[in-house]
């Protein structure tokens, strides 16, 4: 049963005999430690302010709720809809982290085949439901439920279609001239929109969806 130190009061416990010590004793009245043990405890009005403990408490809870905001109007759109620059894909991914899949892909864009090693496509945290990662290119990534090849390639900034691909302010259509655009994952075309990835454990991607974008321009009508 804890005594105070400057009146004669004792207390129950020792949360008790701090309350008493924030309630009728001034700051200046107590020791650097008990100033110190109260503060944590309960926390001091400074220059007419509000106490430090709720401060903090207050404080946490602004920044927790700010990044719930973030996460859910500019990372994920709000709502299943997706924001910036994926504003016009049909489906969002869900459950962030309840998956971690892996396939193989290949895109290669009149002639040239991307990269992904690259660190401009290597985007764990701005992108964790598909992305690529340690430095890896030949193997995608997946964390989360319902990723679709159309929300995977708009991470990298390639929006795709049944038959069309846009790249770099360029879009390839298979209705142009002497263009062909293939789509396909486990070498069959499929609806980008609406079909979802699905891969395996390994990290090499080996048996997961292969996917495959191919953009072919100056091609002979013989072919």
């Amino acid at each position: 049963m804890p005594d105070c130190n400057y009146c004669e009061e004792s207390f129950a416990d020792e949360e008790a005999y701090l309350e008493h010590l924030h309630a009728a004793h001034d700051e200046g009245e107590l020791s650097r430690i008990d100033r110190r043990r109260v503060e944590q405890e309960v926390g001091y009005e400074e220059d007419g302010g509000l106490p430090t403990g709720p401060l903090i408490i207050g404080g946490l809870l602004l920044f927790t709720m700010g990044v719930l905001v973030y996460v859910t109007f500019f990372v994920w759109g709000g709502s299943g809809t997706a924001s910036g620059p994926m504003a016009d894909v049909a489906q969002t991914p869900t459950n962030v982290g309840d998956a971690h899949e892996h396939g193989k892909i290949n895109v290669t864009i009149d002639g040239q085949t991307l990269d992904f090693s690259q660190a401009r496509f290597q985007n764990p945290q701005e992108s964790p439901a598909f992305h690529f990662e340690g430095g890896d290119g030949s193997a995608w990534h997946v964390h989360a439920e319902g990723v679709t090849l159309e929300y995977g390639m708009a991470t990298l900034g390639i929006d795709v279609n049944r038959t069309a691909v846009t790249y770099q302010d360029t879009t390839y259509r298979d209705s142009d001239p002497n263009t062909n655009v293939i789509v396909q994952v486990n070498n069959e075309s499929v609806n980008p929109a609406t079909y979802e990835l699905s891969g395996v454990d390994s990290a090499t991607g080996q048996g997961g969806d292969f996917v495959r974008i191919i953009v072919e321009t100056n091609v002979s009508e013989s072919n």
